[in-house]
């Protein structure tokens, strides 16, 4: 064997479904069993882009940009509904047409109950999961930073969804990359400047804003989803971040309720515990997955 065969490649592809296009990176080979990243607020597939290399050797990697996230198309959200059922149908829209039925998921943050939805819409089709600071049940959601969202949950007036403006900014950005961590400079700033670019694009606000609003029918769907959980037992890895202020420790425990398969670590990091945590998450990640679904 070479030494360049040793070296993962990533592609960085584009599929389009009738003028929507889906961004996506992949790594892997075609062959092997496929493991699905779905990304969260306010990043894309680029938060991934140190994991998928390291799960490259042994796993078929797919990891989209949802709707109006990363290099995925943002059309004004007076022309396109930016809602967690709309990204689902989009993320499952790219596995049908790469032909893929069978997959682990890495659910994180909105890639969570993206996740949720597709389980439920095909209860055979997850593998494994991974769990990564990403919820599934009503624990871990009271806080402070979800009080002025729940509030635009209650009462849709212009002046509840004009308060959750500040949740946009650069320095709510980068607060979500470094709060909580216990290794700052590990924390690399091109993950801030390029999400808030994202956001900063004309019209991004809205679609924002849009998903926090949708985000309230995530709670509903979770009896479903826990009921899944029991059912399927799906093999689950949780890695989660014990610091993070927007899902905090409180939503890991309560998998263990319905799990039987289950690995449970904690960190003392944050939310973006990947960027922090990685020496010590990608093996973690990769042992499970090579014992699971290998």
């Amino acid at each position: 064997m070479t030494t360049s065969s040793l070296v993962p490649v990533v592609e960085y592809k584009v599929e389009d479904f009738d003028g929507f296009e889906i961004f996506y990176r992949e790594a892997g080979p075609q062959d092997a069993p496929v493991v699905l990243l779905l990304h969260g607020f306010p990043t894309s597939s680029h938060m991934f882009r140190n994991l998928i290399p390291h799960l490259a050797d042994r796993f078929r990697v797919i990891a989209p940009d949802l709707p109006g996230y990363g290099q995925s198309s943002a059309p004004d959200h007076t022309e396109f509904a930016y809602t967690f059922d709309n990204a689902a149908a989009h993320v499952q829209k790219l596995l049908d047409r790469l032909g893929i039925t069978r997959y682990a998921v890495n659910v994180f943050d909105y890639g969570a109950p993206t996740a949720w939805r597709l389980a439920l819409a095909h209860p055979d089709a997850v593998t494994a999961l991974i769990v990564q600071n990403g919820n599934a049940y009503d624990e871990g959601l009271d806080n402070e930073f979800w009080a002025p969202i729940k509030r635009y949950w209650a009462d849709q007036t212009d002046e509840n969804r004009e308060a959750l403006r500040g949740l946009l900014v650069a320095e709510t950005t980068r607060f979500q990359y470094t709060d909580g961590m216990a290794n700052l400079s590990r924390i690399s700033p091109d993950n801030w400047i390029t999400d808030q670019a994202l956001m900063d694009r004309p019209g991004n606000d809205e679609i924002q804003l849009d998903y926090f609003l949708d985000y309230g029918t995530n709670p509903g769907l979770y009896p479903a989803v826990q009921e899944w959980l029991r059912a399927k037992q799906p093999p689950t890895l949780i890695v989660w971040g014990s610091n993070d202020v927007i899902f905090p420790e409180a939503g890991a425990h309560p998998y263990k309720r319905d799990l039987t398969d289950i690995e449970f670590h904690v960190f003392d990091s944050g939310h973006f515990l990947l960027e922090d945590r990685a020496d010590e998450v990608f093996p973690l990640i990769h042992d499970f997955l090579e014992r699971k679904i290998s």
